[in-house]
């Protein structure tokens, strides 16, 4: 298939994924391609790439799927705004303005062993685990949460610029991504910002990054409202590799138009578990080529 047919192709793919999963609220013009794409074709790619890492414009980006290899119950009531396994927990960060919480549940059968609310109307975002604390954003409140890992006591609420949406921990830095085009790079000691990337698939800027997971030197984030995920390299901020998951979960199960994917989390040995906002239930999956 030739890189022109390749790159229209998944321009149809990602359009319909962006489109499908939009409230009937939101604008038609929603794209992962800045913030009025519109209808563009998205600009991409051929076979999969064997330097998944490379930050060569030059390097096919690879078009993978989820592949499931188990199913986990989840609260069909969580808000999801971040997933992390670490030590054999899996940590949640749940988001709704008087109903956000960070959760401890068992990876094996999704029960919350633990669960404690935000301080009071706070909407909470993305976490991320940084040795024994536990970052957690807010959406627009202006603040950043630092909970203790052992107790999930929070310790201090921390002065943030912008808004929170995703955030992960590549074991020196948190990653942090607020809507635009730009992933954002934060001390885990103390959330100073220390730098940012603006991220670019084939060169078009790409906005709407949500749910983060630093993975082996890469950020994997979900791409609001879509059933899309993209893999980024943090050092050029080029999408090395794109997931569609469209599909993952029956429509049945869709409760309302918010119930979109967002959440990844690392298992190790290439396996991930994906879920999203209100999903009754997450996926053990590997991706392979599409």
């Amino acid at each position: 298939m030739t890189r022109e047919i390749r790159r229209r192709a998944l321009g149809v793919a990602l359009t319909a994924a962006v489109l499908c999963a939009c409230s009937p609220q939101e604008s038609a013009e929603v794209s992962i391609y800045g913030a009025a794409a519109g209808l563009q074709d998205p600009a991409s790619s051929d076979p999969a790439s064997s330097d998944p890492a490379s930050s060569d414009p030059a390097q096919p980006v690879p078009v993978l799927r989820p592949e499931v290899l188990a199913e986990v119950p989840h609260d069909s009531s969580a808000f999801t705004q971040g997933l992390q396994v670490h030590e054999g927990t899996l940590y949640e960060g749940t988001g709704l303005e008087g109903r956000s919480e960070l959760r401890e549940l068992d990876p094996a059968t999704g029960q919350v062993r633990r669960a404690e609310p935000l301080p009071g109307q706070l909407f909470g975002e993305g976490i991320a685990v940084a040795g024994d604390r536990i970052w957690q954003l807010t959406w627009r409140d202006g603040v950043v949460l630092q909970w203790d890992r052992a107790t999930l006591t929070l310790r201090q609420q921390v002065p943030m610029d912008g808004e929170g949406w995703g955030l992960c921990f590549d074991g020196t830095r948190l990653v942090r991504s607020d809507g635009t085009d730009r992933l954002r790079f934060h001390d885990p000691v103390t959330f100073d910002e220390t730098g940012s990337v603006p991220v670019t698939f084939d060169g078009e800027p790409v906005t709407q990054l949500n749910e983060l997971e630093c993975v082996d030197g890469q950020v994997w984030a979900n791409v609001w409202p879509s059933d899309a995920l993209v893999r980024i390299d943090p050092a050029s901020g080029r999408v090395t590799a794109l997931v569609d998951a469209a599909g993952l979960l029956d429509p049945e199960q869709r409760m309302n138009a918010d119930a979109v994917l967002n959440g990844i989390a690392a298992l190790g040995n290439d396996e991930y578990l994906l879920t999203g906002k209100l999903w009754p239930v997450s996926f053990r999956v590997r991706f392979v080529e599409k």
